[in-house]
């Protein structure tokens, strides 16, 4: 009798071993992720939201809650002359790992346009519109870092900030606005996974705050809610931005801001805002610089009469900043870590930008960051 129990024995000693190896594991895994305050933040609004959301379940839509009226004090934009500046360095053309194939996609020799930027008022609101083409063959987009930083600031590095105005002299592009939030301490850490030329500029695996404008192959916009929809695949993007609130999903207005892990009164409130969205073709993208104080269902709204299909929210309030041609429109009231650059015909993109885009239409993709 006692052989036959001595391999049950055996058997239940290395099931014991295996799971107490992997509870340890488990532990290790999540002990590293809770190190993370943004990680723990993002837990607890999440629980928050599925009480929530088993509360309204027997609701078949929920309404939308009105915003706070509180209006944040600010002065109105106004106009300053823009600084001389040396002309920028060429960044090194990106060596491919291994040789690459026969171009598939060849550079365009048609003749491009200027990207257009006007000032509008829709409902009683007024804003600067710079509308983009993204089927022109010189348009390209693009991310600026602080102080020509190869990568966004993070919690373990950072290169800070910068004046708006050497954002604007070093990069002698079409048009330069200001991108995605950024902490308020030392470290100046960016919001969200960030792709600029096609490689990553910051990319965590923990990623799932806000709302992620991504432009494809053959530069077509995405934009992925990662909470509502799942994560992006990033190194599917030639340019990504995470940012948010959301304000329009499939043509309708779309606010969940504590669902995307919004909780700032200064984001929730009146502010003064900046928007980005495209077309329901996603042949046109809209970057929108208000030029009063509004709410994000006021912003929303504006986003879709203008002809918007998909839209959010970008940094706003004291980072709104707006260069046209070389000349600032909209001056930042602080530094900035990060700015939307868009180059055109009459501003082209640097070579090695345009090198990088047409290696991407060639199918080439960047590894993502281990």
């Amino acid at each position: 009798m006692s052989k036959t129990k001595e391999p049950d024995g055996c058997a239940t000693l290395m099931r014991r071993s295996f799971l107490f190896i992997l509870g340890i594991a488990a532990a290790r895994f999540l002990h590293q992720y809770f190190s993370v305050s943004q990680n723990r933040s993002n837990f607890i609004t999440f629980l928050g939201y599925l009480k929530e959301k088993a509360v309204e379940a027997y609701q078949e839509n929920v309404g939308e809650k009105p915003l706070p009226n509180a209006p944040i004090s600010q002065t109105s934009p106004t106009q300053k002359p823009l600084p001389n500046a040396p002309v920028p360095k060429a960044s090194p053309t990106q060596k491919p790992g291994k040789p690459s194939p026969s171009p598939k996609f060849t550079a365009s020799t048609k003749k491009g346009k200027p990207v257009e930027v006007k000032q509008n008022t829709i409902n009683g609101v007024s804003f600067y519109q710079t509308t983009i083409d993204l089927n022109d063959p010189e348009t390209f987009l693009t991310i600026g870092l602080a102080n020509d930083a190869k990568a966004a600031n993070t919690a373990a590095l950072s290169t800070g900030d910068e004046a708006f105005e050497k954002f604007v002299s070093r990069h002698k592009a079409a048009v330069i606005v200001n991108g995605t939030f950024f902490s308020k301490d030392a470290q100046k850490r960016v919001m969200g996974n960030m792709v600029a030329g096609g490689k990553f500029v910051k990319y965590s695996r923990w990623e799932n705050f806000g709302t992620t404008l991504g432009i494809k192959a053959n530069n077509e916009p995405e934009m992925i809610t990662a909470r509502a929809e799942g994560k992006p695949e990033w190194n599917q993007h030639w340019f990504s931005l995470t940012c948010g609130p959301r304000l329009l999903k499939q043509g309708k207005v779309w606010l969940s801001p504590k669902l995307e892990g919004f909780t700032d009164p200064h984001v929730l409130d009146m502010g003064y805002r900046t928007a980005v969205g495209f077309s329901e073709s996603r042949q046109t993208l809209f970057l929108i610089s208000f030029l009063a104080s509004l709410s994000l269902k006021q912003e929303a709204e504006i986003m879709k009469a203008i002809g918007c299909s998909e839209a959010m929210n970008l940094d706003g309030g004291a980072s709104e900043a707006l260069a046209y041609n070389g000349e600032i429109l909209l001056p930042a009231g602080r530094n900035l870590t990060n700015v939307i650059v868009v180059y055109d015909t009459n501003n082209p993109a640097p070579k090695a930008l345009k090198e990088d885009w047409l290696r991407f239409q060639n199918g080439w993709r960047p590894t993502i960051p281990t």
